[in-house]
């Protein structure tokens, strides 16, 4: 399956009503397709791992190109640079959520982009630093518990950016850090009670959201069986 036939395939999936439903959850859909995940799933087991291919499908600049190139690229031939350059052009948190996911937290980079993303201004290129957090927390099962306590510095520094897409990816990152298990748990929930005593009301938002998961019975269940 080459791009032309990846193209065609799109087209002939093609779903106005789902690309109008798009918007209702946030998502910019003035280049899609109305392509379901299913389908794009599909479409990337057949394609395999290709990673000109993800560039070409990146570059056409639709939410389905775009999340299949995240899907059908090679973490292994995956340079900073191209992390940057896509970073930099994700406008809606479906791409980058999608990236962060199927390929960003694969790479080499994934935590030296966490510590630089944080940091900087750009709203999707900051949710990117936070979701990366909570897919490694809750798929690098290689990592100890302080390499996610380092990161609660970046969770409190952030905690009152009041733009919604961040506050929920920094929100994410605190609860998955927390059900990794008790230790951590605990440390979340100390967390959540620091930035609950903000002024900021992102801060608290975050704050009670997650300590209304991390405390709750179904969770401390789970933890304690671990």
């Amino acid at each position: 399956m080459d791009f032309e036939d990846i193209i065609e395939e799109l087209e002939s999936l093609k779903n106005p009503e789902d690309i109008a439903g798009m918007a209702r959850f946030g998502i910019k859909a003035n280049k899609a397709y109305g392509v379901r995940m299913p389908e794009l799933t599909r479409i990337a087991r057949e394609v395999g791992k290709n990673h000109q291919l993800a560039e070409e499908l990146w570059e056409h600049g639709y939410t389905e190109t775009r999340i299949l190139a995240c899907m059908v690229d090679d973490p292994k031939e995956v340079t900073e640079g191209q992390m940057e350059r896509w970073a930099l052009e994700f406008n809606s948190w479906d791409v980058c959520d999608q990236c962060c996911m199927k390929l960003f937290r694969k790479t080499p980079y994934a935590y030296q982009k966490i510590e630089e993303w944080s940091a900087r201004d750009e709203e999707f290129v900051k949710r990117a630093a936070f979701t990366l957090i909570a897919t490694l927390a809750v798929h690098d099962k290689k990592a100890d518990d302080e390499k996610f306590e380092e990161l609660f510095s970046l969770i409190i520094r952030e905690s009152g950016d009041e733009r919604n897409f961040v506050k929920k990816a920094v929100n994410w990152a605190l609860r998955q850090i927390g059900k990794r298990n008790l230790d951590l748990n605990r440390k979340a929930i100390e967390v959540a009670e620091e930035i609950n005593q903000s002024d900021s009301r992102s801060a608290k938002w975050i704050a009670k959201d997650a300590l209304r998961e991390l405390e709750s019975e179904k969770v401390q269940e789970k933890l304690s069986k671990k």
